[in-house]
């Protein structure tokens, strides 16, 4: 079989591989769609790992199944999860299955941007999500980004009629942007340095989109009325980002750290310009549990929440070059999918 394999972000190189075998209580599956996530092209963290094959947002048809599988098929559609809880330990019984050692150390072989991946036992367990016939292949790979942004935003406390502001209009802002819409958001701002994306948040649901500068703060507040944002949703790691970010939240709201900043990034603000006597709630949060995969499915299987629109490029195994250069320079693109097997 072939797959893609990085070794920075401008050198990924078609290889052929073994197809995998699989051992007790494990599947094969076919790879039929894999999305480039913002995390795959952050090349400080896997640069001194390399050679990967990445793809972790991944809806394929289960190709072979060991005797002792009896939930799954060959032929089921599934949305495969790249990491499993173990659902024991004092994380995840805390409520925080994504910071769960066993998840940490789980993992597919050998990544989505390949033509097949063998799943492990406790994958096949935990893991796998069987697609509705009404949800396409495309958009079950949006299951992982939602239910990474369906987390997000509980831990952040968002409920109906929050204003929010959305730092950050690439992929996973555009996400935060539809479900906080979704889920009854008073109003919705949105920055960005891109004018394709400002476009593209306007389009699927913020109120406004302002370009990010040193007045964005002040914007925001015209935006909600003379108020700040009760909840902040970092989508850019950018320290300008951040620290405008940092000054548009409310007296008692919270700012949620979602994208990663660069390689040992400080803290971007005087901490008591933002937070002594304001009651503000930093928090971050990472992936998604169980629980969070199985609501995205059903809000993208109900149409609730519509992804296929997000959806710009659709390239062969043999393009994903071409793929991360259009996520790292999105100009535009939106979603970048991967179809190993096209």
């Amino acid at each position: 079989m072939k797959a893609a394999v990085y070794y920075s972000n401008a050198d990924i190189r078609i290889e052929e591989f073994s197809q995998p075998e699989i051992d007790s209580g494990e599947i094969l599956l076919r790879v039929e769609a894999s999305g480039i996530c913002g995390t795959d092209v952050m090349e400080w963290y896997r640069i001194h790992r390399v050679p990967l094959v990445l793809g972790h947002e991944v809806a394929g048809t289960v190709a072979q199944v060991d005797s002792r599988v009896k939930k799954f098929k060959a032929g089921d559609r599934v949305v495969a999860t790249h990491h499993v809880p173990c659902g024991k330990c004092e994380y995840c019984l805390d409520g925080h299955a994504t910071v769960c050692e066993t998840l940490r150390t789980t993992n597919f072989f050998p990544g989505g941007f390949s033509q097949f991946i063998r799943l492990p036992a406790i994958h096949v367990e935990k893991g796998p999500l069987k697609i509705p016939k009404s949800v396409s292949f495309e958009d079950a790979t949006f299951v992982e980004p939602l239910g990474c942004t369906i987390r997000g935003q509980r831990l952040a406390g968002m409920k109906k009629g929050c204003r929010v502001l959305v730092v950050g209009s690439g992929i996973s802002g555009l996400l935060h942007i539809k479900l906080a819409k979704f889920w009854g958001a008073e109003k919705i701002a949105a920055t960005d340095v891109d004018e394709f994306r400002l476009n593209m948040a306007r389009e699927f649901g913020a109120d406004q989109a302002v370009y990010a500068n040193e007045d964005a703060p002040g914007k925001i507040r015209q935006v909600f009325d003379g108020k700040l944002a009760n909840i902040v949703i970092l989508c850019s790691g950018a320290q300008t980002a951040i620290a405008q970010g940092l000054k548009s939240v409310e007296r008692g709201g919270s700012v949620l750290f979602f994208a990663a900043a660069g390689k040992d990034a400080p803290f971007p603000v005087s901490v008591n310009d933002i937070f002594w006597r304001s009651e503000v709630r930093l928090l971050s949060s990472y992936a998604a549990d169980p629980d969070d995969l199985k609501e995205a499915l059903k809000l993208i299987s109900t149409q609730k929440i519509k992804v296929r629109d997000m959806i710009t490029h659709r390239l062969p195994l043999e393009e994903t070059q071409r793929g991360f250069d259009l996520v790292l320079k999105p100009h535009n693109s939106i979603k970048v999918i991967i179809e190993p097997n096209r």
